[in-house]
């Protein structure tokens, strides 16, 4: 009796079983016939609706790279880049390599074959005439 009672309760459990992985397996498909009813191709789309949804990613537009002494260097921002682009070479590598690639006045100086106090005095005026072209341009100091 005890077996035929355990066995009822398998078949249960197992009918059970298949009736809820049925109704799941008919709500998946309708879920996918509403999507294919909502969702279009990209090959279906005319050239006017892709140019619609199309996202361009501005991330890399104000981005220059400047070449020093064979060293890549980026610089971000429109104003900044016009006012490093001015500026000589000689000066310009200067503060690149300063502020840009972290490289002390002593690194530079070997790296550019020029004396150190060279570099020192180049730096500031450089920093001077920067600052001039920027506000000149409107940019405007946070501590002004």
């Amino acid at each position: 009796m005890k077996d035929s009672y355990e066995q009822r309760i398998q078949n249960q459990f197992g009918a059970f079983c298949v009736k809820v992985l049925k109704n799941e397996a008919r709500h998946i498909q309708r879920e996918y016939a509403r999507l294919r009813d909502q969702e279009k191709s990209l090959g279906e789309l005319t050239a006017s609706e892709l140019e619609q949804t199309a996202v361009w990613d501005k991330h890399f537009m104000d981005e220059y790279v400047f070449d020093v002494q064979g060293l890549p260097v980026v610089v971000n921002g429109n104003i900044l880049a016009d006012a490093l682009a001015q500026l000589p070479e000689g000066k310009r590598d200067v503060i690149l390599l300063s502020y840009f690639l972290g490289m002390t006045d002593r690194e530079i100086s070997e790296k550019l074959n020029i004396v150190h106090q060279t570099v020192s005095k180049r730096r500031r005026a450089t920093l001077k005439e920067l600052r001039e072209y920027l506000v000149k341009e409107g940019f405007e100091w946070p501590d002004e």
